[in-house]
């Protein structure tokens, strides 16, 4: 196995203890053994830029009806073994990041955020940025920033009910926003604000269901992920867990993601998860 990175954001540090907690199977398939010379050369570099160890001694493979996600046994480790306290070093580069990422996003973008305001307006009735209490670092709460995209009637302020395709409470206006994932840039003030982090789990709203159940009972891991501060765009997010978690595979799988994030985040980490995040959703579009 290489050598894992230590997070930019956090000291190390050790422990004698073993986990309390034992990381439950993905899926039901049961798991088997690979050498690392059975992936190929394009498996371990679309691991490494998910952020993932190039070579897994064990694999789950976890199959969709469009792709394979790989884990190995390093990749879904009990949240216990997370490591959360920041260096004074790495908190104030991840910060400084985040101001001049958020600054700079407000200020080239302003334009489209003019018209898209104006166009929320015209479109239909009620206010233009949409508010609602998430999940911050810590056990933290705060009021997140979003275009509005559905109308003001049909508004979910709980988050309980989850947007699906083809929602007939959004609007035509909002229909685009959502795709573009252009709804989600007033988050930027929320970064400037020291709520969120431009990269990190993305936050969740209080009570959030996961295949029906509140998400903490379908893993008990899941507090976990809210030990740092949520992002606008994050490791889920990139490989394709985003949205609806209305099933128990997407629910996991999306967990799993952000618990890895927390242990191998890193400088580099965080700018490879910015720059796909951009060519993924900005140019091509994946929400709705």
């Amino acid at each position: 196995m290489s050598q894992e990175a230590v997070p930019y954001d956090v000291e190390p540090k050790t422990t004698n203890g073993e986990p309390n907690a034992k990381t439950p199977d993905v899926t039901a398939e049961p798991t088997k053994s690979l050498s690392p010379n059975a992936l190929s050369r394009g498996s371990k570099i679309r691991r490494t830029l998910a952020g993932l160890s190039p070579e897994p001694s064990t694999v789950r493979w976890v199959a969709t009806a469009n792709q394979q996600a790989q884990f190995s046994e390093s990749d879904v480790r009990p949240a216990s073994t997370v490591q959360d306290r920041p260096s004074k070093a790495g908190y104030a580069l991840k910060r400084s990041v985040d101001i001049i990422g958020a600054s700079a996003g407000l200020v080239l973008l302003a334009p489209l955020l003019v018209v898209a305001a104006v166009a929320i307006k015209v479109n239909s009735q009620g206010p233009v940025v949409f508010r609602q209490k998430r999940h911050g670092a810590n056990g933290t709460t705060f009021e997140i920033y979003k275009f509005r995209t559905m109308y003001v009637e049909h508004c979910d302020y709980s988050g309980i009910r989850q947007t699906v395709e083809d929602d007939p409470r959004v609007t035509p206006v909002g229909r685009f926003l959502r795709q573009s994932n252009f709804d989600e840039l007033p988050q930027l003030i929320n970064v400037l604000r020291g709520e969120m982090s431009l990269v990190g789990p993305r936050p969740h709203v209080p009570g959030m269901l996961a295949a029906g159940v509140p998400y903490e009972e379908l893993d008990p891991r899941y507090m976990h992920r809210h030990k740092v501060r949520p992002g606008l765009t994050g490791l889920a997010q990139i490989n394709g867990y985003r949205g609806e978690t209305t099933t128990r595979h997407a629910a996991r799988m999306r967990l799993e993601f952000d618990l890895a994030y927390l242990e191998r985040r890193s400088f580099l980490l965080d700018m490879k998860i910015i720059f796909r995040t951009v060519m993924q959703e900005f140019f091509k579009g994946s929400g709705y």
